[in-house]
């Protein structure tokens, strides 16, 4: 799914660029006012992807700055999540279904998991729903995507 998020965001540059709209037009791009920018979608889409990998392999999740402001940034992000979560082998989250996952420790937000549960109700959905975001806010500001770009390759 970044894979195919980063070959959308490649379409979203080519559609401001050949269209000559301002980027930034699709990079702070939001459905509502309250909901977050297309820059910060792609952000949190990717924070999950390298989270729940680093939680369920046991490994510390790496912290990045999340300051991207063009699509040249997030590629790069992009890029960078990928390799690091090419690198997790399979042993190292294969059996890890019922370990403790706890999310915001020590926080009124705390909140604890067996591996499967962090997965499956926590994890998976919140990586699909910025990803699903990403591409909404690309599609409802005209550029020409579908389902196959959102699912990408398989």
């Amino acid at each position: 799914m970044l894979t195919a998020l980063s070959d959308v965001l490649h379409k979203a540059e080519a559609h401001a660029s050949a269209k000559n709209i301002d980027p930034n037009a699709l990079l702070q791009a939001r459905l509502f006012p309250d909901m977050f920018p297309l820059v910060r979608q792609v952000q949190i889409a990717v924070d999950f992807a390298k989270g729940v990998s680093s939680r369920l392999a046991e490994v510390d999740v790496p912290k990045y700055e999340d300051a991207e402001t063009t699509f040249a940034e997030l590629q790069a992000l992009l890029t960078k999540v990928l390799g690091y979560i090419g690198e997790i082998k399979p042993e190292q989250i294969n059996g890890q279904e019922g370990i403790e996952i706890v999310t915001r420790p020590g926080t009124p937000k705390e909140k604890r998991f067996t591996g499967q549960a962090y997965l499956l109700t926590y994890g998976l959905p919140q990586f699909f729903f910025h990803v699903t975001t990403a591409y909404a806010l690309l599609r409802h500001n005209g550029v020409e995507v579908g389902k196959r770009d959102y699912m990408g390759a398989f």
